[in-house]
């Protein structure tokens, strides 16, 4: 998305009439420090990074298939009383989300209502038949959520997209603030962060309050996280959070189905498992239910899930809540669920699949960001200000061949925070991904979550695989 011209809200300056609030006492602190000390702790921070391993893999790059996730020093800080009203919007649509899909896999009351097209999830990829009539332990359908926002404004706050499938990124919120509590102390004794440190074990606990009925209640629930393996993306994330929580990491070929139970391999034999927590798509989730290609999942696991024997989160079939269609619908989906407005806006989304709006995003190419329904991480999209005329010409085609597959959205005038620069501060754009976990009894949104940032000039693409870099978040106690 893109600026159009606008000045940017800066969350430091505001429209440029002074530091606001949050940044008062961080302003004055930054006047103070010396220049090239910053430039040495911003270069230890990089080191730090390195030697840890926080990395990401970029599929398709023949030049380094491992990048280092580039950080900067300088937090985004954000006020109480901007993020209670954040956590009541995001608590509200997290708790939509899972009515909703509870709702299109039992008694599909919303579509009877014509609240959201019957075609749109009957005809949807991520819509799996296999779970009709399936209630997952607890009801809960979204244990982990990431709910990406933008900012227009002092109390401009919108929804990009909903991450209900398995969103990534939190092993970064963690790392960033542990770098910044090595970097700079004396920050966190000037100001009352709210920490982050507790996500590894809050996150276990949700997991295991989702343990299967028949799970011995004697004992803590054995939960394990599913990763694909070395060459996935998130890979240091999926190590990371299964060490952090005590839990095993496991690759389908460590796991079998024995006596109606999934069990991974030990040194004495195969143990039952009672919660997984996959970074496996879907579709390689199970060979025998799906993909028969896939050597990622477990043969039978979701026969054992059906059984109400094992816990998988996030629940199979989530992906229809990550469509970017189903998405323009989420103002309606929040009010059904809720009988509440939406307190968090929707970006005004076009359905390319009308035939009104092909139209009108046919004829504004240049104005306006197309995305594909089921696209994530930056690719497969067009930002029309910032494209070429070539460029538009080949999207043109190839959303005319499938308008069904795209969905357009109006350029923003996204807010930016600064960076450190060889100059200074420098505003940059940002979006921010809080996290959110859900089991049965509770939804805990993690204070902060983690800011992405466009760290070139005028970018507006803040997606790590596209060249964006991160910072510490921070939500002062208030």
């Amino acid at each position: 998305m893109a600026s159009n011209g606008f000045q940017p809200f800066d969350e430091m300056t505001g429209r440029g009439d002074g530091v606001r609030s949050p940044y008062f006492a961080y302003d004055s602190w930054f006047e103070a420090e010396d220049p090239a000390r910053l430039k040495r702790k911003a270069a230890e921070a990089e080191t730090f990074f390195r030697r840890m391993g926080i990395t990401f893999n970029v599929y398709g790059d023949e030049e380094a298939t491992e990048r280092l996730i580039p950080f900067d020093v300088v937090p985004r800080i954000l006020s109480g009383r901007e993020w209670a009203r954040l956590s009541r919007g995001i608590e509200q649509r997290v708790k939509a989300i899972n009515a909703f899909l509870h709702d299109i896999y039992h008694r599909q009351e919303i579509l009877r209502a014509g609240r959201v097209p019957v075609d749109l999830v009957a005809g949807n990829d991520a819509f799996l038949p296999q779970m009709i009539g399936v209630a997952p332990p607890g009801n809960v359908y979204t244990h982990i959520v990431g709910t990406d926002l933008v900012r227009t404004g002092e109390d401009e706050f919108y929804v990009l997209e909903d991450n209900a499938r398995t969103p990534s990124g939190v092993s970064y919120m963690l790392e960033n603030r542990e770098t910044m509590l090595n970097m700079f102390p004396e920050l966190f004794s000037m100001f009352a962060v709210q920490p982050v440190s507790t996500y590894p074990r809050d996150l276990r606990r949700s997991l295991a309050a989702c343990a299967p009925p028949g799970h011995d209640a004697g004992s803590s629930p054995v939960i394990a996280v599913l990763t694909p393996g070395i060459h996935n993306s998130a890979y240091y994330e999926h190590a990371f959070l299964a060490d952090q929580m005590g839990a095993e990491l496991v690759e389908g070929h460590d796991l079998r189905v024995v006596d109606g139970r999934v069990a991974m391999r030990t040194t004495r034999g195969y143990q039952p498992i009672d919660v997984i927590y996959r970074r496996v798509d879907d579709d390689f989730l199970d060979p025998l239910n799906f993909n028969p290609e896939s050597m990622l999942g477990v043969p039978g696991i979701l026969d054992v899930y059906r059984a109400g024997n094992i816990t998988i989160a996030n629940a199979p079939g989530t992906g229809i809540a990550d469509d970017k269609a189903i998405y323009s619908y989420m103002p309606e989906i929040v009010e059904f669920y809720t009988g509440e407005k939406a307190i968090l806006k929707n970006v005004p989304t076009w359905r390319c699949s009308e035939k009104d709006a092909l139209a009108y995003v046919l004829d504004h190419l240049d104005e306006l960001v197309v995305k594909e329904v089921h696209g994530s991480g930056g690719y497969g999209m067009l930002v029309g200000p910032a494209a070429s005329k070539k460029e538009i010409a080949a999207f043109r085609r190839k959303l005319e061949a499938r308008p069904g597959n795209y969905i357009a959205q109006p350029t923003l005038s996204l807010s930016t925070v600064p960076i450190l620069t060889k100059a200074g501060l420098a505003p940059r754009h940002v979006d921010l991904r809080p996290f959110v976990l859900v089991s049965p009894d509770a939804i805990k949104i993690t204070p902060g979550g983690l800011t992405r940032v466009a760290l070139k000039k005028g970018s507006l693409v803040v997606n790590s695989s596209q060249g964006g870099g991160t910072k510490d978040t921070w939500v002062l106690d208030e």
